[in-house]
């Protein structure tokens, strides 16, 4: 593999190729090792040969992309690490992709335990604030059709008993404020997320504190709101993942 990394290192350095015998003397290999591993990395799309020389391949740029992805991911989870300790709540980020609820990440320790998805964020959406404020984000087709998808039904004595009640609620939520849900999906819990959009991604930040802690609950949000606005200004956070 270090031979492998090597080569292709050396194609990299070469804007418009190279040849076996040049790029073995680069990487210090012997030529019949450069041939074998070149060939291979051909075979793998790694690189393609042009014209006697050889050039990176697509393979290299899905690989550049997944490692910008994990790069991204671990932003994400920094900045949840952060928020968690300096708030001290639970910190969960989610995007609403392909018709679904994503729960991307969530930050928590044993002191300050994130909500137990005891039953799946996907098919609950309409109970806790997650969905509720994914689904506030989109249009009355799009919202429709997340619930004939999956129906409301009770979670908890106190989860919304009707899809009609919930795209009422949907509609009279206002643009860009938080969604609070008590206990609507876990007794003891009550929770607030707050709308993150770019481009045409829907996206959401949300807290959680037990009921007895309730009055931490939107001075908590609050500030979670004023650390993603300047998150995002300071262009570090994506939500392209």
């Amino acid at each position: 593999m270090q031979r492998a990394l090597r080569l292709l290192e050396a194609v990299a350095s070469h804007t418009d190729g190279a040849p076996a015998k040049q790029l073995a003397r680069e990487a210090g290999l012997p030529l019949p090792t450069a041939y074998h591993l070149l060939r291979t990395l051909t075979h793998e799309g790694y690189l393609r040969r042009e014209s006697g020389v050889f050039v990176l391949g697509e393979a290299v740029a899905r690989l550049a992309g997944g490692s910008a992805l994990q790069n991204r991911r671990s932003k994400i989870e920094s900045s949840l690490a952060h928020w968690r300790d300096t708030i001290g709540v639970p910190v969960y980020f989610a995007v609403y992709r392909d018709g679904e609820i994503e729960l991307i990440s969530v930050s928590d320790t044993p002191s300050v335990p994130a909500v137990d998805e005891w039953a799946d964020f996907r098919e609950t959406g309409h109970a806790h604030a997650i969905g509720q404020c994914l689904l506030s984000q989109l249009d009355e087709p799009a919202r429709r059709d997340h619930l004939d998808r999956h129906p409301v039904r009770a979670i908890t004595p106190y989860t919304v008993r009707d899809g009609r009640t919930l795209l009422e609620r949907l509609r009279t939520t206002e643009r860009m404020q938080p969604v609070v849900e008590r206990q609507e999906y876990a007794l003891g819990t009550v929770c607030a997320a707050i709308p993150v959009t770019a481009g045409s991604t829907a996206a959401t930040m949300a807290i959680s504190v037990p009921t007895h802690q309730e009055q931490r609950l939107l001075p908590a949000v609050e500030r979670l709101r004023g650390e993603v606005g300047r998150l995002f200004s300071s262009l570090v956070f994506s939500i392209s993942i």
